[in-house]
């Protein structure tokens, strides 16, 4: 495969959202889900996210835990997966915390859109900068970089665009989903997968892999793409 293996990982409420209507990225996650987010960024060679995630909400997308950042490292790697952010136009703020929370190598993809400017700037920063010359980035060209610059265990951490486009490419592997005991409602919050949406003769089929009910009223689901 000349790609990652690719894994989307998301916490919902029972009604599908991923966030509320105001976008502020609201906590949906227990503290065990927590952990077992943490665990898998420690376990991932890479993490991804999509323009309005990395440019509103600016993740550190970092390892928490002490105990696995070491293990990262006598795995000889540094203690942090590589943090890999996607956008049209990369205006991302150059004090962000993607930027700045490490150690940890930082590459963006995007446009030729994004003024010079900006991109000297994030390379000045040690950011690594793949420019495309189109209107938005081949996501498909960007997996194929992403393996190149050893990057075979990919993780993703939304938003709901992103997440949609990387399915109808075929370009994801498993889905870890973790559905919390509560509502938000709102026709404009963001779900799972938003972007354009797909007739129902195209659906994409899962597999259902695993399903854990949690004490804290939680569901687990893992499921492969068929």
């Amino acid at each position: 495969m000349n790609r990652p293996y690719t894994f989307i990982n998301i916490a919902m409420t029972a009604d599908g959202k991923i966030d509320t209507s105001e976008r502020k990225g609201s906590t949906i996650s227990s503290n065990r889900d927590k952990e077992r987010v943490d665990q898998l960024r420690a376990a991932a060679d890479g993490i991804l996210v999509g323009g309005r995630t990395l440019l509103e909400e600016q993740p550190r997308l970092t390892v928490k835990s002490e105990a696995l950042r070491e293990g990262r490292i006598q795995r000889g790697v540094l203690p942090n997966p590589v943090k890999v952010g996607v956008a049209t136009v990369a205006d991302i703020p150059l004090d962000s915390d993607f930027i700045k929370a490490g150690p940890a190598r930082v590459v963006i993809f995007t446009t030729s859109l994004t003024s010079m400017r900006q991109l000297d700037n994030l390379r000045a920063r040690g950011v690594e900068v793949f420019v495309q010359d189109a209107p938005r980035v081949d996501l498909n060209q960007m997996m194929i970089t992403l393996k190149k610059i050893g990057v075979d265990y990919l993780m993703v951490e939304g938003g709901g665009g992103l997440n949609f486009e990387l399915l109808r490419l075929g370009l994801v592997d498993e889905l870890a989903i973790y559905i919390a005991p509560m509502i938000f409602g709102g026709a404009s919050a963001p779900t799972l997968a938003d972007g354009a949406g797909l007739k129902r003769g195209a659906a994409i089929e899962l597999k259902l892999m695993d399903v854990e009910k949690w004490e804290d009223g939680g569901v687990f689901l893992r499921y492969k793409i068929s």
